[in-house]
């Protein structure tokens, strides 16, 4: 008879926990804005300097609305930087954030930054976001450079590389 009881909460504990709904974890507070974007570096007279390079923006660890990372993986000028972000107007800008890339901690100010929604096109021509900066390194001082591009879709045709 006590295994027959054990057995039946065994069982009714399992059916009573598998039918539980998992809760809705929700996006983070920066999701609009965090992407990983295909980008070209230009020069202040606009001369394209780079071929597309991978960059990725995200929220920081804090999860808050004010602030997300831009982070160039190493494939435009090596830098990894908080910036001060505005999710309703899509900008975001930084004063001297300070690159916290190993070996590397130059300071990067950052202005006019904003995404565009639905103002780029893939490499195969599918609509996606853009991503627009001004942007000056430390150990570059005075000149300011641009960094643009679009969204990157996640197909390998769409990819450079």
């Amino acid at each position: 008879m006590k295994k027959l009881i054990i057995c039946i909460t065994t069982i009714t504990l399992v059916y009573l926990t598998s039918c539980q709904k998992k809760p809705d974890v929700g996006g983070t507070a920066t999701q609009k804005m965090s992407n990983e974007w295909w980008v070209k570096l230009y020069d202040p007279g606009g001369t394209e300097l780079t071929d597309f390079g991978h960059i990725a923006t995200y929220n920081t660890s804090a999860n808050t609305n004010n602030q997300i990372w831009i982070d160039d993986q190493g494939e435009i000028w090596d830098f990894k930087i908080k910036v001060n972000a505005d999710p309703s107007n899509l900008s975001f800008s930084a004063n001297q954030a300070v690159s916290v890339v190993d070996q590397y901690n130059i300071k990067v100010t950052v202005t006019d930054g904003k995404i565009i929604e639905n103002g780029g096109h893939s490499k195969n021509g599918v609509i996606t976001d853009s991503i627009y900066m001004k942007i000056e390194f430390e150990d570059d001082p005075g000149t300011v450079y641009t960094i643009r591009g679009h969204a990157r879709t996640r197909f390998a045709e769409d990819d450079y590389h």
